[in-house]
């Protein structure tokens, strides 16, 4: 049987959770509500599962739960920002509705962020800018890790370095969130936490030779991700990961080079508004067509028919909504456990 939760309930659990961690009110809720919304577009590696090391980040200072970003460099259109390590679910939605706004104006608008905390499921950035009309981007890496080898490479250089991008059809948001590699950290750790492989290769071990085993990654010498494509076209995804290593880290001016510590991202958040390029009447038109061919497009006998990015998730969010989250069967004994610790109860299950 299925345990569901109430998704304001638990927004209301983590957001005091980060409260008594020393985490500023409006940040606390701002990261319960990001992490929540993970688990609701069914990212639940990057949902609440979260709310334990970024507890743990607040307690050893890692994470900074008080006081602003530093504006390094500003124009109309661009600012960069030194985040300070503060929460990065707070940055992130910060920086994207002041992108959006200036977007409004100027028909784009862009934030980068260096030394910004872990910013959780990208994906759940996009529908509040989206909703506007707007389109959004996000970029993210970690300067201070890496898990992936660069095609050719047997050593880990790089992270997933996920992109992000959302944009309005008639019909509602279209939205992607994807990495540059085949899996993530979490979802290897998860797979190894749980005794199972993953059903097709997604790993090198440290000899560089395609694996499905999980293992392979916490070997020393330790294994890598594979690149987004696999061995067929890996070169892809290992280009597609040094792009996004260049509009982050390379952006904002602090990266790899600079060999920094602790746990976090650089980030750049990108805004387009349709209104000021061809007008937004004409880009619904098109994404309106485009998301129609899509689903008319027939499929193999016995297949379900094609979806647009992100239309299972939105379904998804909605359902949990109306029904209760649905949390991965891991996560609950681990919630109480903080709750516990901090004299707050776990909501009870619907």
């Amino acid at each position: 049987m299925t345990v569901r939760h109430d998704a304001a309930a638990l927004r209301r659990f983590a957001a005091l959770l980060f409260e008594r961690g020393g985490m500023e009110g409006e940040k606390a809720a701002t990261v319960a509500e990001v992490l929540v919304e993970g688990d609701l577009l069914g990212h639940d590696t990057h949902g609440l599962a979260l709310l334990p090391p970024y507890l743990d980040a607040l307690a050893s200072g890692d994470m900074l739960g008080r006081g602003a970003p530093e504006v390094l460099t500003g124009t109309p259109v661009v600012e960069t920002w030194d985040g300070r390590k503060l929460p990065g679910p707070w940055l992130v939605r910060r920086a994207a509705d002041l992108a959006a706004e200036r977007a409004a104006s100027f028909g784009l608008a862009a934030v980068a962020i260096r030394r910004c905390h872990h910013i959780g499921c990208l994906a759940v950035y996009l529908p509040r800018v989206v909703e506007r009309g707007q389109v959004l981007l996000v970029f993210s890496s970690d300067p201070a890790t890496g898990s992936v080898a660069p095609w050719g490479g047997t050593r880990r250089l790089f992270t997933p370095n996920p992109i992000a991008a959302g944009w309005p059809s008639p019909d509602g948001p279209v939205m992607l969130d994807v990495s540059m590699s085949i899996t993530t950290n979490a979802m290897t750790a998860r797979r190894r936490a749980e005794g199972g492989r993953f059903p097709a290769d997604a790993l090198l071990d440290a000899e560089g030779r395609p694996t499905s085993d999980p293992e392979a990654f916490f070997t020393s010498p330790a294994g890598s991700l594979l690149p987004l494509g696999g061995m067929a076209a890996g070169h892809k995804g290992s280009a597609l990961g040094l792009m996004v290593e260049a509009l982050t880290s390379a952006l904002v001016g602090h990266g790899r080079a600079d060999a920094p510590g602790g746990w976090g991202a650089s980030v750049l958040v990108l805004v387009l508004d349709p209104a000021r390029f061809g007008g937004t009447e004409a880009f619904l038109r098109e994404t309106g067509w485009m998301a129609a061919a899509v689903h008319a497009n027939p499929p193999p006998p016995g297949a379900p028919p094609p979806r647009l990015p992100g239309e299972r998730a939105w379904q998804r969010r909605a359902a949990a909504l109306a029904e209760g989250v649905a949390l991965h069967p891991s996560l609950p004994p681990l919630l109480a456990e903080r709750g516990a610790l901090a004299g707050i109860a776990m909501p009870a299950p619907l």
